[in-house]
């Protein structure tokens, strides 16, 4: 698996990275490796993504660095997103496909409350699905408040 060498070039993770897309509430955390930000699917407010600053397709791909600040990172930004949303559970899983093709890995970083639980009937990757299907954004303003508190939690 060779690494795409073409950053930006229609990859939207690359486009909200490089400020050619809008991003409510911006980076929330930048590190040597990673940046996170509020995500921009329906997956509800407080969910974030942490994505590597170059255009990574497999986490085969990832460097020693990157590796080493993942695993901490992921664990950080769960602490962060438990405090801010006070959620039941904090979901953490890989998504990397647009459109059926592999693209820039992101971990998506997912509060999970009883309220969306109840509201679209699922759990785990169900309710992932059905809040896509549902296709419901939050508003902006919520999104640059939330990133603004996680931004304080994680310093």
């Amino acid at each position: 698996m060779a690494e795409d060498s073409s950053v930006g070039a229609g990859c939207v993770a690359c486009d909200l990275m490089a400020g050619n897309a809008p991003l409510p509430g911006g980076n929330v955390l930048r590190t040597g490796s990673w940046v996170v930000e509020h995500c921009v699917g329906p997956l509800g407010l407080g969910t974030v993504v942490v994505k590597p600053t170059r255009h990574v397709v497999h986490v085969a791909e990832l460097t020693a660095q990157e590796s080493t600040e993942l695993g901490p990172l992921l664990q950080r930004v769960s602490v962060a997103v438990s405090e801010v949303m006070a959620p039941e559970q904090v979901y953490v899983c890989l998504w990397s496909h647009a459109g059926g093709v592999p693209g820039h890995i992101h971990f998506v970083v997912q509060p999970a409350g009883t309220e969306d639980m109840a509201r679209f009937g699922a759990f785990g990757p169900a309710l992932q699905v059905a809040m896509g299907e549902a296709r419901c954004f939050p508003e902006a303003a919520e999104v640059e408040q939330v990133c603004a508190r996680l931004r304080e939690v994680l310093g």
